[in-house]
């Protein structure tokens, strides 16, 4: 997950350690040289939030360890770290680490999460090229401690697997809460709408008007709508209108809305830029919400391509793209791809209830933005970890050098959400001390001053089992282990180490859905209900 190379800071116990690691010695004696302070801060408990929060590369502020080569895993189907120990997960299942950092862009959406339970409702399984974990992760509540502003705290916890030495590492990033929509900056919103002949099937365009009406409503007066619709070609129905005085005009508009015939969604997202542009307000969130099956059939199909054409308004005026999946056949990687590339996050809605929760309960996280280009970076202990590997985000690595580069993309993240990072790690037998530093950066918003915070994890704040992790814990395992099982459909142990199988996880999910009285997780035992029958 990256490249090996020199950064100032060092691990908690590391000094003791320095004795018998020349390569080590040598690090910190450059560090020593450069000047530069080491700092580093204990956890309790289930884990530790830090609380300093500050510029870039501010002094003392804790940095991710010297990478070391590991130099653990040996050729073939056993896994073996450096004191020789086997395990028995196979090598191709959890890949080596090749320099104790993992690097990635923040992500938001749940899209994946939300078609896999629409295609099991529906007798099948979804295709496993569909099912990205970090999704199914990020789709549920979190127990996460919440900063006052702008921003993140940082949450790093744990617990022990019934595989030996593997345990499960929970990063978890929380911005401030959404409380009112009161407070929020105006938003600037550009609806381009997908009216081709696909988007007929109920579900679909009668879905999106019900929930655009939903929005129109709830939206504050000084709020601004436009309308843009697809088809074969795009045209701009409404040019931006502040709500105040004419949210009729804005109804009319929506209840206009007809399916036509072939699907340029290139078409539609440039004219959705160029209106956005036309439109755009200075002090307010200017935001392209994308409604559409992703089924495109003519012009620019090519999520890259279609996204160059309208670079210099996404980076000249920080216009961001929410895309929002709707459809029995839903094109997901189109959809994912321009989100993830417009610097924005997916969801998928399947019915009025999911409708309402995107549009209306999430109106404020799915609008506003609290965090720009957002990048976390989890720093391994080599002397406690043998391997580890991040479930998911896939598509959102960043190079390890580039995690204070605030040049390179990140996510963008509002108020009210959570994003939480899943590890598979293998600590090292009777392993004790610091396991891991996980920071997130990101820039504000409005000043793009860069900000950076941290949480440390220790071996002794692992819980002994997942059973006895927090609920919220738990949710997030067996939605990890059920994506997992979804990913892997011909292997009924999956690739995470500790997956029970559908069966256990469908009771685990009962029960947990029953402690936490939460509707979410029922749906989720319900779903796992669904995959078991189509085995």
């Amino acid at each position: 997950m990256g490249t090996n190379r020199t950064r100032p800071g060092e691990l908690p116990g590391e000094r003791s350690r320095r004795r018998t690691r020349g390569v080590r010695t040598t690090l910190l004696a450059l560090t020593a040289a450069g000047g530069l302070l080491l700092t580093g801060c204990g956890a309790g408990g289930g884990g530790s939030n830090s609380s300093n929060s500050d510029g870039a590369n501010r002094t003392g502020f804790p940095a991710p360890a010297p990478p070391v080569a590991s130099g653990g895993e040996q050729n073939g189907g056993q896994s073996a770290d450096q004191d020789g120990e086997q395990t028995g997960t196979p090598a191709d299942k959890v890949a080596p680490s090749p320099d104790y950092l993992s690097t990635f862009a923040l992500d938001v959406d749940t899209a994946s999460y939300g078609y896999a339970r629409r295609v099991l409702a529906d007798g099948q399984r979804p295709d496993p090229s569909t099912i990205r974990p970090e999704e199914f992760v990020n789709s549920f509540r979190q127990d996460y401690d919440r900063p006052d502003g702008n921003g993140f705290t940082v949450t790093v916890d744990g617990a022990r697997t019934d595989m030996s030495n593997w345990s499960l590492v929970r990063v978890g990033l929380a911005t401030r809460t959404a409380d009112s929509t009161d407070e929020r900056p105006p938003a600037a919103l550009t609806f381009v709408i997908d009216v081709s002949g696909s988007m007929s099937e109920t579900g679909r365009l009668d879905l999106a008007k019900k929930s655009l009406d939903d929005m129109t409503d709830r939206l504050r007066d000084d709020d601004s709508v436009a309308l843009v619709t697809f088809s074969d070609e795009a045209e701009t129905v409404l040019p931006m209108t502040r709500l105040d005085g004419h949210r009729g005009q804005v109804h009319e508009a929506i209840d206009e809305l007809e399916t036509q015939s072939a699907t340029n969604l290139g078409a539609g997202v440039e004219t959705g830029y160029a209106t956005a542009t036309e439109g755009l307000r200075k002090g307010a969130t200017n935001r392209v919400v994308l409604i559409s099956d992703g089924l495109a059939n003519t012009g620019d199909t090519n999520a890259d391509s279609i996204l160059d054409r309208i670079a210099d308004e996404r980076r000249d005026h920080g216009i961001t793209l929410f895309g929002v999946g709707v459809g029995s056949d839903y094109g997901d990687a189109l959809m994912e791809k321009l989100a993830d590339k417009g610097d924005g996050h997916t969801a998928y809605v399947s019915n009025d209830a999911d409708a309402r929760k995107v549009f209306v309960d999430q109106l404020p996280q799915n609008i506003d933005l609290t965090a720009r280009d957002a990048k976390a970076q989890v720093a391994f202990d080599p002397g406690t970890v043998a391997q580890f590997r991040l479930i998911g985000y896939e598509d959102r690595k960043v190079a390890d050098d580039d995690f204070r580069d605030d040049n390179v993309d990140g996510g963008e993240i509002g108020p009210g959400h959570t994003v939480t990072a899943l590890y598979a790690v293998r600590t090292r037998p009777g392993a004790d001390g610091h396991l891991a530093t996980a920071s997130v950066r990101w820039l504000d918003p409005n000043t793009r001053a860069p900000h950076e915070e941290s949480g440390q994890l220790e071996t002794d704040a692992l819980h002994d089992s997942l059973s006895s992790a927090s609920p919220r814990f738990q949710v997030t395992a067996v939605a990890a282990y059920f994506a997992d099982a979804l990913r892997s459909p011909e292997d009924s142990a999956g690739t995470l180490p500790g997956n029970p199988g559908l069966g256990q996880l469908a009771t685990r999910a009962h029960t947990l859905a029953k402690k936490t009285e939460d509707t979410d997780v029922r749906q989720l035992a319900e779903a796992i209900d669904e995959a078991r029958r189509t085995d």
